[in-house]
């Protein structure tokens, strides 16, 4: 049997370091294993089937989840023609905000996957947002802030629902499962996002736990107490004792039991995806930037050792914690980015999204036509659930070329209206560089748009699964693989510094506030009542 000791004692021979990351996306489930180089030497890959029961609903299987986790670690190992034996640690890193219940005494299920995209509680967010209980909850809470100067109390009056987050979904199911409320009033409800769901399982139902990035994401969390919120769960009447235990980031989890994979392996990480690609991009400094645009584009600021207090949307996360060190991000981000670049080719105006680089490149402008991405709504700083995505500026000469265009830039101007608002609100001097990473940032067309809007040299590495490389980075310190953050920093390294182009900024700036004009028009769309 192989234990976290034993492990650390193969530092100084690195073809006997073999970690597992496990990385539970929103559109792919994928595993690498990693080689003392780190090196990927075995992947396995399967496409998550997202479950749209009724319009606005984003459920997943969650059988089919543990069930392709445990293929895509098989076939990974297998891949690197190894046995589990071989496999030093797994880290596991997951898409936030997507949770299940169950039953503590059966095991038995009360829904499927919601997933952070589902939109069914809208009109609990929009209604809870405009309470008089919010209302009261805000004011009393400026009024501690008057008093104390505490920013806790000064982030809590401006705090508002998001449908991304836990709360307001997970108040729903439980208003409307009836099993669910039952077994809740007799103290017999288990709760898990991804992240906690596969521990549960790998570990033969023996540990239930998640880790601080993921528990911050989840709008139940307090992150100046350090402790699931007792002033949330009170408000919104879920009760603190179906949510998990916290653990730091990296460190023993537990064990996969043998049965799954042939040996027992450690799991020594859990971090939340976006967290774990800051880790990864090696966003250690105060400052430092991280965009990720995949599913959705995320931008990460790291605050140091104190949470952001924001009044705009920013949420205040953990970026991770490791023994006394606790890093803090402020994050913004915006649902649909891949999502837009696979309804574009859905509906036919291009078959393969490599094609769409060359084609805006080849345009000088979109030819006048704007695009709004909000399948999913617009997130901060404009938070409404009710947007509607939009292209407007069409005319007889607006060609297949011109729409594809303007979805590739208005994907841009969504990332500029984030990074204006960090730069707004952190109050955080941030780096001259902004590291990217995600399989839009494949696009050169997009990063080189992104840089001449912002004005910022955009980084972009190597290596660009930096979700998968986060989480074995953190895995590998558990165990000594690494012995500090330092060591990592040259193991990332860059496959392209896009800068400026001056001649180009300004008339990408015009886009923008043409754009943005669009955005407005895009509000409230299906607002209750609006035919």
């Amino acid at each position: 049997m192989k234990n976290v000791e034993d492990v650390g004692s193969c530092v100084n021979r690195p073809d006997s370091v073999h970690i597992l990351s496990l990385d539970v996306g929103t559109t792919t489930i994928r595993a690498h294993v990693y080689d003392g180089e780190v090196k990927i030497v075995g992947t396995g890959s399967r496409k998550i089937q997202l479950l749209y029961p009724h319009p606005g609903w984003v459920e997943m299987d969650e059988e089919l989840i543990w069930q392709q986790a445990q293929d895509v670690i098989k076939d990974a190992i297998a891949e690197a023609g190894l046995t589990a034996n071989d496999i030093s640690c797994i880290g596991i890193t997951t898409q936030r905000n997507t949770f299940i219940t169950w039953d503590k005494e059966t095991g038995k299920t009360f829904h499927r996957f919601i997933t952070w995209q589902d939109l069914r509680a809208c009109d609990y967010v929009k209604k809870w947002n405009e309470s008089y209980t919010m209302k009261a909850f805000n004011g009393g809470s400026k009024m501690l802030y008057y008093m104390t100067r505490k920013a806790r109390f000064l982030a809590a009056s401006a705090l508002r629902f998001k449908s991304a987050q836990v709360t307001m979904r997970l108040k729903w199911m439980i208003d409307n499962t009836e099993s669910l409320r039952k077994r809740l009033a007799e103290k017999q409800v288990m709760f898990a996002n991804i992240d906690t769901y596969l521990l549960w399982q790998l570990t033969g139902h023996k540990i239930w736990a998640t880790d601080y990035s993921c528990a911050s994401t989840t709008g139940l969390y307090d992150p100046y107490q350090m402790e699931w919120s007792t002033v949330v769960s009170g408000v919104v009447g879920v009760p603190l004792h179906i949510l998990p235990p916290i653990k730091d980031t990296s460190g023993f989890f537990g064990e996969c039991v043998p049965d799954l994979f042939g040996a027992p392996i450690p799991i020594t990480a859990i971090v939340a995806d976006q967290q774990s690609a800051m880790f990864g991009q090696c966003c250690f400094n105060v400052g430092d930037v991280k965009c990720t645009m995949g599913t959705g584009t995320f931008i990460d600021c790291n605050t140091g050792n104190k949470p952001h207090t924001s009044v705009a949307g920013l949420y205040p996360l953990i970026g991770w914690k490791m023994g006394d060190e606790c890093i803090y991000l402020s994050e913004g981000y915006a649902s649909d980015t891949g999502r837009c670049l696979e309804w574009a080719r859905s509906v036919g105006l291009f078959e393969k999204v490599e094609e769409t680089e060359q084609i805006a490149t080849s345009l000088g402008d979109s030819g006048g036509v704007y695009f709004v991405p909000a399948f999913s709504g617009l997130q901060m700083p404009v938070n409404d659930d009710k947007a509607s995505s939009l292209m407007i500026g069409l005319t007889l000469e607006t060609t297949r070329e011109y729409m594809i265009r303007a979805i590739l830039d208005s994907l841009c101007y969504r990332f500029e209206l984030l990074y204006e608002t960090v730069l707004r609100e952190t109050n955080t001097p941030l780096s001259p560089l902004i590291k990217c990473d995600g399989g839009v940032c494949n696009n050169g067309f997009l990063v080189q748009m992104v840089s001449n809007l912002t004005g910022r040299k955009i980084d972009r590495p190597q290596h660009m699964d930096m979700t998968s490389l986060g989480a074995a980075f953190l895995a590998g310190l558990a165990i000594g693989i690494w012995k500090d953050k330092s060591e990592l920093i040259s193991i990332r390294r860059t496959e392209r510094l896009f800068e400026p182009q001056p001649d180009q900024t300004s008339q990408a700036k015009g886009f923008y506030r043409d754009w943005l004009k669009a955005l407005e028009r895009s509000k409230e769309w299906y607002a209750t009542g609006k035919s």
